[in-house]
């Protein structure tokens, strides 16, 4: 797959002009599939009106409302309970998955559940993740981060990267550079730290930052 790993959604023209080569046709040519999972396990979130508001495109942070073809909802945890035969056909055949934010442990944990995580290698899709949908992409998001606490507990994630994400710098009270700094130093391999005009592209490993905003490096 080919994965763009955003703060805060699609919302400047670097980041729409990567997804649109990343997708290699316009966005009106292509269908899409929102994962809302993550919002259900973050109190701040989920369940109720900004599930529906990311799901119905109402929200601020563009991704569903970007003028897609099509969009459908993937709903994780409704997974285990239907058939492959319902779902896998529809996700291999959509152009990309637009993943919310939320909590990135509750995601890792359905993504697991679900059989996503098995697809997820052989999809040609773009996955766009944003927030907890991109930081899920990391070896682990550092005990800052944790939140829904696992069955086994710890703070790993599913590792389809090799850096880790502390996404909106500057934005939240807490998400300050200080506190990335001290995030970073505990985290074992690269950290990038983003603000909300910073995206994270990586196709076949190669990574590239897309920024009109800030954002830094962390290295052990």
């Amino acid at each position: 797959m080919k994965f763009l790993l955003t703060s805060a959604g699609v919302n400047n023209k670097s980041i729409h002009d990567a997804l649109v080569d990343m997708l290699g046709k316009p966005i009106a040519d292509s269908n899409a599939l929102c994962i809302p999972t993550a919002m259900y396990g973050h109190p701040w979130v989920g369940p109720g009106v900004k599930t529906w508001e990311f799901i119905s495109g109402k929200e601020d942070n563009r991704m569903v409302n970007l003028g897609w073809k099509s969009v459908g909802v993937l709903e994780l945890t409704a997974l285990p309970s239907i058939g492959e035969d319902r779902w896998v056909p529809l996700v291999r055949e959509t152009d990309v998955l637009l993943v919310s934010g939320g909590d990135a442990l509750y995601l890792c944990h359905w993504m697991r559940q679900s059989g996503l995580l098995d697809l997820l290698p052989s999809l040609h899709a773009v996955y766009v993740g944003m927030s907890a949908g991109s930081m899920v992409m990391a070896p682990n998001i550092g005990e800052l981060f944790v939140g829904w606490t696992p069955p086994n507990g710890g703070d790993e994630t599913l590792g389809l990267v090799d850096f880790a994400m502390f996404p909106h710098l500057g934005m939240l009270p807490y998400n300050t550079m200080a506190a990335a700094e001290k995030w970073a130093a505990g985290m074992q391999g690269q950290a990038y730290v983003i603000d909300d005009q910073t995206a994270i592209k990586v196709i076949d490993g190669e990574v590239e930052v897309v920024s009109e905003g800030n954002w830094k490096l962390f290295s052990p």
